[in-house]
């Protein structure tokens, strides 16, 4: 694809490596997002932490080749490069193992973060990345910085707290749930209610968030986008396995409404491209535009 670079948006948190039983990929949500937003376009930047060993010199060596920067990836001695050990079930669905204390836990502000931050157009993180004290306090400092703040919850038990939760809610502009988080948040928001939009409704009043949408796995996504419900049903696609499709799914839909698409028309896109995502193995498989439009076209 032609890339303009008209866009320049942050991510913040882990990059690790996804250890399967046979082999392991580079991936963490906040790279994955990266890398798919700049492989449409955005000038992406990720801010992390490797350790001072040969995982995290591999880690940066591959994100300098796929041209995100890491100028912000930081190389700490004290702890080792995250590490996800990743199982998938019968269905393609995977579960994570994931190692605790790693490097990416310490990220330390600096004022050149906060500089890049602010002068971005928007900002993603998740809640992952709160789990340790270092990295939570300088994502509070970052995000008083950013323009638009694109929350993607991404909640992996233990590592998260009802008042940490209510606190990233609280300050996000757009947030992204899956079905089961939707029906977790909303009861630890005490909402009343039984149904997929009057739940979203509920949490957009109790965080003041405009715009949330809640993926539904194979059956498609929800985008309750300044008051008004946009939906899509799914694309069906023999499921290899979903690692990092959620990922894609949350860079292409953001891309899209800042560049100023229909929400309709950014959900349809975001929802083919996550299904194409988990009919390939990992979470960055190389998918063109051509490829994106011949399997709309086609469901």
């Amino acid at each position: 694809m032609e890339k303009k670079y008209t866009l320049s948006i942050v991510t913040f948190g882990e990059v690790l490596w996804d250890v399967f039983p046979s082999h392991k990929k580079i991936g963490g949500a906040p790279l994955n997002v990266a890398l798919r937003m700049n492989s449409l376009g955005v000038n992406s930047t990720i801010i992390s932490r490797v350790g001072n060993d040969e995982d995290g010199d591999e880690i940066i060596s591959f994100i300098n080749n796929m041209d995100v920067s890491s100028d912000f990836i930081q190389v700490g001695e004290e702890y080792k490069t995250g590490v996800v050990n990743v199982m998938i079930n019968e269905k393609g669905n995977a579960s994570y193992d994931i190692h605790y204390p790693s490097s990416w836990d310490k990220i330390t502000r600096t004022n050149e973060m906060n500089e890049k931050v602010s002068e971005s157009d928007a900002f993603v993180f998740g809640s992952l990345i709160c789990r340790d004290e270092v990295s939570r306090s300088t994502l509070y400092d970052l995000l008083d910085n950013a323009k638009y703040k694109i929350l993607d919850a991404n909640l992996r038990a233990p590592y998260y707290t009802t008042e940490v939760l209510k606190e990233l809610m609280s300050k996000a502009d757009f947030i992204k749930l899956n079905d089961e988080e939707l029906w977790e948040i909303s009861q630890i928001l005490g909402s009343p209610y039984n149904s997929f939009e009057q739940n979203i409704k509920f949490i957009a009043e109790k965080t003041n968030t405009k715009q949330i949408c809640v993926t539904k796995g194979a059956f498609g996504a929800v985008l309750y986008f300044n008051e008004k419900f946009y939906y899509n049903s799914g694309y069906f696609i023999k499921v290899v396995d979903t690692v990092g499709a959620g990922d894609s799914f949350l860079a292409f839909l953001i891309v899209r409404l800042l560049r100023g698409k229909s929400p309709q028309k950014a959900l349809n896109y975001a929802c083919a491209v996550g299904a194409l995502v988990a009919g390939h193995e990992g979470a960055n498989p190389e998918i063109s535009e051509k490829e994106i439009i011949k399997y709309m076209m086609l469901k």
